[in-house]
């Protein structure tokens, strides 16, 4: 018999229903994403752009979408630091809110009435928030991801979506390993594989090490 096979399957574009594919391409183009690509073919043109470090892509266009323009409601966008991705957007000129989140605790960026001011006060993964619209209304969050849920990424896998993502994660690890050293009580001559395995743990949602 032969062995089940799990079929890969890789989430690598959202279709963004906009109005007006001019006014779309310049906004998009406005937050510093990359544009990979501009097809034209008689009355059609099909636009493809992919945010900062990221595997996955929007597009949109002329007839692309059957769903009513400014329709796409809450997509994330993962942030290493949501205060200094609010201010990058700021500074490139678009309209962004506050920092917020939940005012309940938990996970609820949808509803603006349970919003509360300011980064989660525990800076937890995944709690704290920015909201933006482009033209047609259609709304994006970032959500601030530093460690991952133990489902969330492959048992063994590790990675970096750029270079300014490594160097915040190992910035976290010296933090924590300046902890560790104080525990220890003497300098820790094996600091590399402490901070190899604390950024590792801290992706894989698992407990860091001691």
């Amino acid at each position: 018999m032969a062995a089940a096979h799990k079929v890969e399957m890789k989430l690598e574009v959202l279709v963004i229903p906009v109005s007006d594919v001019d006014r779309a391409a310049q906004f998009y183009e406005s937050l510093g994403w990359r544009k990979d690509a501009d097809f034209r073919a008689e009355d059609r043109r099909l636009l493809q752009f992919t945010p900062p470090g990221s595997p996955g892509s929007i597009i949109f266009g002329t007839r692309a979408s059957p769903a009513p323009p400014g329709s796409a409601q809450f997509n994330h966008l993962v942030v290493e630091n949501v205060e200094a991705a609010r201010a990058e957007l700021a500074a490139r000129g678009i309209k962004v809110s506050e920092v917020f989140h939940d005012a309940g605790g938990g996970y609820n960026p949808f509803d603006p009435a349970a919003r509360a001011s300011g980064p989660d006060p525990q800076r937890r993964s995944y709690l704290s928030f920015v909201s933006f619209k482009d033209p047609d209304g259609n709304v994006w969050l970032l959500q601030e991801v530093t460690s991952r849920l133990p489902g969330r990424i492959e048992a063994e896998a590790t990675s970096f979506a750029d270079a300014s993502d490594l160097a915040a994660a190992m910035k976290r690890a010296e933090t924590a390993h300046g902890a560790h050293e104080k525990r220890l009580g003497h300098r820790d001559e094996d600091w590399p594989s402490w901070y190899a395995a604390y950024m590792a743990a801290e992706q894989h949602g698992a407990a860091p090490p001691v």
